[in-house]
């Protein structure tokens, strides 16, 4: 066969096809994104020199802008024991380090040449210290169709050691089976089905054990970055020194021409499916939802967004959004509204309103 090769599977990220060979072999990708491409097609995660000559003045302008947004003596005096960490959610809104961070033109070029399609960010998670999360997917949280089109970028503000809760993967992971609720048994929709994220950390500790997959651990300095896919299991070590910070952004990342949802709280052959309704970091304008190359109707997406719950919860008078999320970080972590969160999931799975 000869002359350019056509790629027959275009609802495949290009980093993880079967035909990722014959893609990369193109004459017209340069060295360093074939090196990157490889380790994420063979691991599941690539590290890079995160690509901005300014970095040292803009982590330390974030950390000094993020600094009293994070409950700090209550971290020291409680929640550090309880495992729990810091975070601000989506702080591009308000910060322009961290917007530029995410909206960086080079990272987004390179993870649209690895995809095949292109990348845009919806999403910021800003931490001072260790997150000590249990391994898991963010294949249930954030995912597409056609799937796998979702990725994270995790950049280290400073150098981070062994005792300040680095991250671990387990390497080659993503290339296991995406396994959502009707895998488990669970029915988001129907309250008579409880369930919540241990159920699919006892998963995740199975397949380890099943798979004889050992961890890797990332300590980098500042300015490393790590491209991760969307099913790699990966998670924070524990935080062993509690005088250490631990500052890092994650960007969560979409690709264009996609529908995206979030697996978690859909049922999609129930009739039930939780899109996610977001802007592009860059335009502003909001994301329309497409299956092979069609607009998805309003009307079908509002319909489904609906169904996600057959009861939904009165909010208590007393509610407070942001002690809902510390007491939850799971629904933090994912990226949730904690109003919505409560009123469709949160009532009827016994969630907490606040840490204790």
């Amino acid at each position: 066969m000869t002359g350019k090769f056509t790629n027959l599977l275009p609802g495949v990220p290009s980093v993880e096809s079967p035909f990722f060979k014959q893609i990369f072999a193109d004459p017209s990708v340069d060295a360093e994104t074939l090196r990157v491409a490889t380790d994420l097609n063979r691991d599941g995660y690539a590290i890079i020199k995160f690509p901005d000559d300014d970095f040292d003045a803009i982590a330390a302008a974030i950390k000094s802008n993020l600094y009293d947004q994070y409950d700090w003596a209550t971290w020291r005096e409680k929640w550090y024991d309880a495992k729990v960490g810091l975070r601000v959610l989506d702080a591009w809104k308000s910060d322009e380090n961290v917007r530029r961070i995410a909206t960086n033109a080079k990272v987004i070029d390179l993870l649209s040449k690895l995809f095949g399609r292109q990348a845009w960010p919806f999403q910021t998670l800003n931490f001072p210290v260790g997150t000590q999360q249990h391994v898991h997917s963010d294949s249930i949280h954030f995912s597409s169709v056609p799937e796998r089109f979702m990725c994270g970028v995790w950049t280290a503000l400073e150098d981070i050691g062994e005792d300040a809760g680095p991250l671990l993967y387990y390497p080659g992971s993503h290339k296991w089976p995406v396994y959502t609720n009707e895998h488990i048994g669970y029915c988001a929709t129907e309250p008579v089905t409880e369930t919540n994220k241990m159920d699919y950390e006892t998963m995740w500790d199975a397949l380890i054990e099943a798979h004889g997959a050992k961890p890797a651990i990332f300590t980098p300095k500042k300015g490393e970055s790590v491209i991760w896919l969307s099913n790699l299991l990966h998670g924070g070590l524990e935080h062993k020194n509690k005088e250490k910070t631990r500052w890092s952004q994650v960007t969560h990342y979409y690709f264009e021409g996609c529908a995206y949802y979030r697996p978690f709280r859909s049922d999609p052959f129930y009739g039930s499916i939780y899109f996610s309704k977001m802007n592009d970091m860059i335009t502003g304008e909001p994301v329309k939802h497409q299956y092979s190359g069609f607009n998805i109707p309003d009307s079908f997406i509002d319909s489904s967004f609906n169904n996600c719950s057959a009861q939904k919860a009165v909010i208590p008078a007393d509610f407070d959004p942001q002690q809902y999320l510390l007491a939850n970080p799971d629904v933090f972590e994912a990226g949730e509204d904690p109003v919505l969160h409560y009123r469709l999931h949160g009532w009827r799975e016994g969630r907490r309103l606040r840490p204790e």
